[in-house]
């Protein structure tokens, strides 16, 4: 009678070695980026709507100072100044977030010394890599949905895109980028001042610099190549046409399109490297 349960259990157990998750550990996938989402909805006031407020004012400060009452030339067009950075704005607090909420994750397990709590889950290189991304851009998309709500009641129905599927695949293929971005910043960095470090020197000037409060058709040829070297201009240039239907620059917007998706990709296999190796992780 006490042999057969064992037996039993022994014949339902695979035999060492043969996997029991063969193809995508959904159960898990689910279970960290369900993890990944909460933690930053537990303060969702710091992480969802002070970026808003702070990007709405913004707003205020530069249609004041700079151009209520005046216009910018793009593409021909002549669009309201405040109409004109309302798109860079919404962008830009889905680019800032999606990095900070990407770069938080492993660099704050490495800090604390729960990295173990990502890297025993029976998780894939692969599963880890989407959910981690897969949070940082629910967050960008919060935040970006916020900050267009708060557009909205500034600017009331100028703030309503013209054609909404260009502004989200925008928005999801910059938000990639800087979630890409930050788990590598996370992988790299050893304390939080790394990753500060390449907010405050590398996200921030590319932002700043990307055409977000100005139309890079107005500058120095000069500049005007530098701009176009910059890969948050196509992010922002193609957000901007989702809202007025006029992009500045060279290319096509389907052409800035491209850029941002061969970017992705690039930063997403070196961060499937670097995650499968090890570096920086689990020494």
């Amino acid at each position: 009678m006490t042999d057969q349960p064992s037996s039993l259990a022994q014949n339902q157990m695979p035999a060492p070695g043969v996997p029991t998750i063969r193809n995508v550990n959904w159960g898990g996938l689910k279970t960290l980026y369900v993890k990944e989402v909460r933690r930053f909805f537990k303060v969702q006031l710091q992480t969802i709507w002070a970026p808003a407020m702070s990007q709405l004012l913004l707003m205020v400060v530069f249609t004041t100072a700079l151009g209520g009452r005046g216009s910018v030339s793009v593409g021909g067009a002549s669009i309201a100044f405040a109409a004109f950075i309302a798109p860079g704005l919404i962008v830009m607090g889905m680019l800032n977030n999606a990095f900070a909420n990407s770069s938080f994750s492993l660099l704050v397990g490495k800090i604390q010394g729960t990295i173990v709590d990502y890297l025993m889950p029976p998780l894939s290189t692969a599963e880890l890599l989407a959910a981690l991304v897969g949070g940082a851009v629910t967050r960008a998309f919060c935040v970006g949905f916020a900050v267009w709500l708060a557009m909205l009641l500034f600017l009331g129905s100028a703030a309503i895109p013209a054609n909404p599927l260009v502004a989200i695949l925008f928005g999801l293929l910059g938000s990639a980028l800087l979630a890409f971005l930050g788990v590598l910043t996370s992988i790299w960095g050893e304390k939080f001042d790394h990753a500060a470090a390449v907010t405050n020197f590398v996200i921030a000037p590319l932002t700043l610099l990307s055409g977000t409060f100005y139309s890079v058709d107005r500058l120095a040829p000069a500049f005007q190549a530098v701009s176009h070297a910059n890969p948050f201009f196509y992010i922002i240039s193609g957000f901007r046409y989702g809202f007025l239907e006029v992009s500045d620059g060279y290319l096509p917007v389907w052409g800035g399109a491209l850029i941002v998706l061969a970017l992705d990709i690039v930063l997403g296999v070196l961060c499937y490297a670097l995650l499968k190796s090890g570096w920086k992780l689990k020494n």
